[in-house]
């Protein structure tokens, strides 16, 4: 299954027979089978058509509108996904069953957190290096066995900051200069494209949470304060390593986004533009469709592996002493 992204601003999508036409200033610049997609997120200014909408209501297939910058504002969704069968099984999890797995969630993160800093030392030694993956081991164990929310969200934080304190030891290119994460607004290209990547990796989590029949509104380690698909952004900590940090370092180290060119200024942050955001969509994509070893000799994409995550949460829902063992790279 496919994602349609429209990147590109002042486009226009339309249907014609079973397939999508995607249109700028009359040029097609991109075209779908519509039985083949999955999803479809529109970035900035474009316009979709009426019959384009009632088709992918009529298939089952959300439509994300976000900022140029990947801040969602909102999804088209069918009637039919209003009702959650599996909702009163997540809100009848007790608070010690959500309380376990968040701590496994959390101690997924930073585990996965120190194995790419782990792996980037391999590349070099490093002094800052060495005590960051200390800390982040120490603090992983921590917070296995935190017991409290205020004290694993604490433990969470202070593994983050350590984390990306050293993160700028992982950059070999000097035009790209990291001093700490800055959310709202990206204080940098870095930031920039940490915080596109994460939040189109949201996107996608939180399609694939609905189309599993699960209720993104109810989680374990988030609280679903004003709205917010809390869910997403639990399922979202255990891939922020091995999907979205791994692959800034790679555009980065091998120059294939370029600090002066990629990027805009705006509103007080920087941004990826037009040509930034083609760049690290198309990167994202051919990511995800690398195949990746599985159980007994078997492959499959990197897709599959959140799917996988997915059902896995979906099974501890139904059955709690089955816990739910987060995504963890070796």
């Amino acid at each position: 299954m496919q994602t349609l992204y429209v990147s590109e601003q002042n486009c226009y999508v339309c249907l014609q027979q079973e397939t999508l036409i995607v249109k700028q200033k009359g040029t097609i610049c991109g075209e779908v089978q519509l039985p083949l997609l999955e999803q479809i997120l529109i970035f900035g200014r474009s316009q979709v058509t009426t019959q384009v909408i009632r088709a992918c209501l009529w298939r089952d297939i959300p439509i994300a509108y976000l900022s140029r910058m990947g801040y969602c504002y909102g999804r088209v969704l069918p009637i039919g996904r209003g009702y959650r069968q599996l909702s009163r099984y997540q809100q009848q999890l007790s608070s010690v069953e959500r309380l376990i797995t968040a701590r496994a969630i959390v101690k997924g993160k930073l585990k996965n957190s120190r194995v790419l800093l782990r792996r980037q030392r391999k590349r070099q030694e490093s002094e800052v290096l060495e005590k960051a993956l200390q800390s982040l081991d120490y603090l992983a164990d921590q917070a296995a066995a935190a017991d409290s929310w205020e004290r694993l969200m604490g433990f969470e934080g202070a593994g983050a900051a350590q984390y990306f304190s050293v993160f700028s030891e992982c950059l070999a290119n000097p035009d790209f200069v990291f001093s700490g994460r800055s959310r709202r607004p990206p204080g940098n290209p870095v930031n920039a494209m940490l915080s596109f990547g994460y939040q189109v990796l949201w996107n996608h989590l939180l399609a694939l949470i609905e189309i599993q029949g699960l209720d993104p509104y109810y989680a374990c380690l988030h609280q679903a304060d004003s709205g917010h698909a809390a869910l997403a952004s639990d399922l979202i900590e255990e891939f922020r390593a091995p999907v979205v940090d791994s692959l800034v370092m790679w555009l980065i180290n091998r120059h294939i986004v370029n600090a002066k060119d990629d990027f805009e200024s705006r509103d007080g942050g920087c941004y990826l533009n037009n040509s930034g955001r083609k760049k690290f969509l198309k990167a994202f994509v051919q990511r995800m469709t690398e195949e990746v070893q599985i159980s007994d000799g078997l492959k499959q994409p990197k897709w599959d592996l959140l799917t996988q995550q997915i059902r896995s949460f979906k099974q501890f829902v139904y059955n709690p002493s089955h816990q739910y063992q987060p995504y963890r790279i070796d």
